[in-house]
């Protein structure tokens, strides 16, 4: 599988890291704004919870519960004395005690003036506070200067009801506590350190492996783009990028040759033993091509059974491109096992010589598949494109544009032929037959644009068009006159054929007896399984079928025995050999006594003189159409023509 390129993926990792990066250095700020702020807080609170503790344990056991305004007995004032010796000894601490109205009760720095703090009113109150004090002289002569310290304020509570007597003032040494603080800072600082470079950490290896899967995900979504899913071969898209560098590097002399490759029969492994089945035989195929391969060969599935060749030629011989081409199909129609079952299948290849046969990709494409087609249809295994096979220039594909306009435009007119029965010369039916009144060309018959309108979606509207005029014709007939109209193998295919030709019926009121789809061999074997059910279901309804042209395909006689027919139509070129060639008189015979042992009509069609006439007559067919009997005619003709005429057969 490719990989993505790394120099793009490099810049998308490093590009990822500076984005983790960011929220890490937005967290560090923060914390060192915090940090920045947090010793003073953290000195003031551990101050207050100092003194709360001095008064809960120190000062309050010795009060006897009387409000300090009272004053203090000897006993309480020689306890406070000692206290505050040890306190200024050992830590320095020196305190006052107030009266709720801010009056000193007591202090360790003896009898100073002194001026209540405003935090001395909210301890009365109730509340503990503490703030940086500034002391601008001893607390007590003879002591150090204590420049700074940490003053609180709390209430005291005193006595067996716990009743407020009064506030505790205390000082502490600012520097002990802000050491204290500053020493645990440092190690929430190598913590909070540590843990961001632990996330950052964290960030890398996450964009790593993402980074990681995002690659392999986007060389994996990169393969798929330019590759087919079941096989792992090119895709269109990728084949039409190599054989566009190809080209560009092709000469006279270093020609390129594209080739179209299409399975045939494939459909009937799919059908008969499941697509699974079918899709694995196509593994094994791309397998298989891709072994027997040089370098610089492109092998490509384009889709469904259909695979695309890319091939240097060094010679700048057709002939060399065509024997590797027959190769590979060689190597196609090699025997696989599948499920445990030998199966092997044959290709149809075209193939087009570039410069020679164009240098445009798109239009060489279309000429290889034009002789795939062409090489499917004459079964020559491998055929080179000749502009003598292409049928689809810009004429045509005009005149089928032209051509769905023409029936809104009701440029279409139906001729109609008579057949006739050999027995007595009787008129059984007609057969409708579609004619163009082009504005510019004159009138056209239909083989000038029903082959261009079978190839697209024209043909369903065409064959509409037809059945209901000719239903809608059928009412002027006399009644023991049917009506036969052509179908093709698109018609037979469309899931709501069956119902238009039964609407197109009751639209007009006719029988469904009276109206024969005519439907030729190659109709059938395009998709037999279809194709049967569809007429199933119109003999169903009363709906008639007749095979035309029969002879003339590849239908196998098994099929005479499961469709429901009932008539068979030899194809011209027997029966207007039937006198010079005795094969074709053979063949006619055999036909006839086919059609009548399987309890079926036989018609034979163009005949242009009297003694083919006589020679089918003599052969045993039923029934005759052609020139000699009558050319394809309007309807108001044809009516004129069924009024005027006996017996047809015998003036013949």
């Amino acid at each position: 599988m490719p990989t993505a390129p790394s120099g793009s993926f490099r810049r998308i990792f490093v590009r990822c890291l500076v984005i983790a990066l960011v929220p890490v250095v937005v967290l560090a700020v923060i914390f060192a704004v915090d940090l920045g702020w947090l010793p003073l807080q953290r000195v003031l609170a551990q101050g207050r919870s100092q003194a709360v503790l001095f008064a809960a344990t120190s000062v309050e056991p010795i009060l006897d519960g009387r409000p300090l305004s009272r004053g203090l007995s000897t006993v309480e004032q020689a306890e406070l004395l000692r206290i505050a010796t040890v306190g200024e000894k050992h830590a320095g601490v020196s305190y006052r005690l107030l009266d709720l109205g801010g009056h000193v009760a007591f202090s360790s720095a003896g009898a100073a003036r002194y001026t209540p703090s405003p935090g001395v009113a909210e301890a009365a109150g109730g509340t503990t506070i503490g703030h940086r004090a500034q002391l601008s002289s001893p607390v007590k002569p003879g002591t150090a200067a204590a420049p700074q310290a940490v003053e609180v304020d709390t209430p005291l509570e005193a006595g067996p009801l716990g009743r407020r007597v009064g506030v505790l003032e205390v000082y502490l040494p600012y520097a002990p506590l802000l050491a204290d603080v500053t020493s645990g800072r440092l190690t929430l600082i190598l913590d909070l350190t540590g843990e961001l470079l632990l996330i950052y950490l964290a960030l890398i290896v996450i964009v790593a492996l993402v980074s990681r899967r995002l690659r392999s995900h986007v060389a994996w979504n990169a393969f798929l783009a330019e590759h087919d899913t079941l096989t792992g071969l090119p895709n269109r898209a990728l084949f039409h990028r190599r054989a566009e560098a190809a080209l560009r590097e092709c000469s006279s002399t270093h020609p390129v040759a594209i080739a179209l490759v299409d399975l045939d029969r494939f459909k009937v492994v799919n059908d008969t033993l499941g697509h699974q089945n079918g899709d694995a035989l196509l593994v094994e195929l791309g397998r298989r091509l891709t072994a027997e391969t040089r370098d610089g060969t492109t092998i490509a599935r384009l889709g469904g059974d259909e695979f695309g060749f890319i091939l240097a030629s060094e010679s700048g011989n057709a002939a060399e491109a065509e024997r590797a081409l027959r190769r590979l199909r060689d190597v196609i129609g090699r025997e696989a096992s599948v499920s445990g079952l030998p199966l092997s299948v044959e290709a149809s290849i075209g193939f087009v010589l570039a410069p020679d046969d164009g240098v445009n990709v798109d239009e060489l494409v279309q000429r290889a598949d034009i002789a795939m087609y062409v090489a499917k249809e004459q079964q020559a295994g491998v055929l080179r494109y000749q502009a003598a096979q292409d049928h689809y220039d810009t004429t045509n594909l005009r005149l089928v544009v032209e051509l769905r306009h023409a029936i809104q435009a009701k440029e279409l007119v139906l001729h109609y032929q008579p057949k006739v029965r050999l027995s007595d010369g009787e008129v059984t039916a007609v057969e409708a037959l579609v004619r163009w009144n082009h504005p510019v060309e004159g009138l056209l018959s239909p083989r000038s644009f029903l082959p261009l309108a079978e190839q697209t979606d024209v043909i369903f509207d065409l064959t509409r068009w037809v059945l209901d005029t000719a239903i809608e014709a059928l009412a002027g007939f006399p009644p023991d006159i049917d009506l036969a109209v052509n179908v093709s193998a698109r018609n037979l295919s469309a899931a709501d054929f069956g119902d238009e030709v039964i609407a197109a019926l009751a639209r007009h009121r006719m029988p469904a007896r009276r109206l024969v789809l005519e439907v030729t061999e190659t109709a059938l074997l395009s998709d037999p399984g279809r194709a049967i059910a569809m007429l199933t279901r119109l003999d169903d309804r009363g709906v008639r079928v007749s095979i035309d042209d029969f002879g003339s395909g590849q239908a196998s006689l098994g099929y005479l025995s499961t469709l429901p027919i009932h008539e068979l139509k030899i194809d011209r070129g027997f029966v207007s050999g039937i006198l010079g060639n005795p094969k074709h008189a053979a063949i006619v015979r055999s036909i006839v006594d086919l059609g009548h042992n399987l309890s079926l009509r036989v018609v034979g069609e163009g005949v242009e003189n009297s003694s083919v006439l006589e020679g089918l007559r003599q052969a045993g067919c039923d029934e005759a159409q052609g020139f000699l009997i009558a050319e394809p005619m309007p309807v108001e003709e044809l009516l004129d023509w069924l009024h005027t005429t006996t017996d047809v057969a015998s003036e013949a």
